[in-house]
Parts: structure tokens; sequence; C-alpha cells
């Protein structure tokens, strides 16, 4: 037996042209059935190009993790390298005796043997010290302890 191409429908569709048209009539010659684009190696060729993505994906990004990863480390480390640049500088000024009684006498009041020190005060700043605002100015133990006082003179 030879499989026929056409379906039923098809082949109904045909006898009913015919018999209303007549047998002079042009007969109905069914397309053939469309084969589906989607063939085995398109398929096989999508599955390995899905298979590469989804294997490089976390490669990739880690690579680029990395990748930002050693620009911040040199970021890093140049500045590292410019403190270490400021610090040699600032160890050699204090080599300098010269430099060293220069921030001893401005920072440190300090005054050579025979010199008087004077002290200038401006008037700018405030003498008087604060008054005691209450528990908030005082430390957390300050306050605990004195809690513990009143509860203690409250008891008979």
């Amino acid at each position: 037996m030879v499989a026929d191409r056409f379906s039923t429908a098809t082949k109904l569709k045909v006898l009913g042209t015919v018999l209303v048209n007549g047998p002079s009539a042009r007969t109905y010659r069914a397309k053939p059935p469309r084969r589906s684009r989607l063939t085995g190696r398109a398929a096989l060729l999508a599955l390995v190009v899905c298979s590469l993505v989804v294997a490089l994906a976390y490669p990739m990004r880690q690579w680029v993790t990395q990748r930002s990863d050693i620009a911040d480390q040199r970021r890093q480390s140049e500045r590292a390298r410019e403190q270490v640049q400021r610090l040699l500088d600032h160890k050699a000024r204090l080599e300098d005796p010269a430099y060293v009684e220069q921030q001893a006498r401005e920072h440190l009041h300090y005054v050579r043997e025979g010199e008087t020190g004077y002290s200038v005060v401006d008037g700018s700043g405030d003498a008087k010290r604060p008054e005691d605002q209450g528990a908030a100015d005082r430390p957390w133990y300050s306050n605990l302890w004195d809690g513990v006082d009143t509860a203690d003179a409250d008891t008979p």
C-alpha cells in the first residue's frame, strides 16, 4: 500500500469542487504540506549557541569583575605611592634642625633660653564655662549613679 500524501479533508475539498463545477472544471490541486523551517540541524545549532552563551556568561561576568578589581587595586597602589612620597618628604624636612625648631616654636610655644614668651588673648574666645544643662551634659555612668542614689533616698 502506498501512503496517500493528502489528508482526507483535502480529498473531500477536491471532490466537492469537481461535483459542483462539473468534470470539465479545472481540478483543484492541493499544495504540498509546508515543511517546517526549523530543521534538525537548525535546532542543533540553536542548542549549541544557547549552550555556549550559558557556559560563557559566568566566566565573562567574572572577567569583567576582576578587571574592575584590578583597576581599583591600581588606583589604591598609586595613592599609596603618593602617600609614601609625601611621608618621605616630611621625613626629610624633619631631619632639618631649622624646620624642627620652627615647628616647636609654632605648635608647642617653645622659646630659646633668654627669650621671653608671650601669649596674647584676643578676647574672641568664650572664657565662661558653660553651665550644667542637666543629664545631657553628664556622662551616662553619672546619670546612672544619680538614679540609683535617688531611688535609695526614696526607699524607707
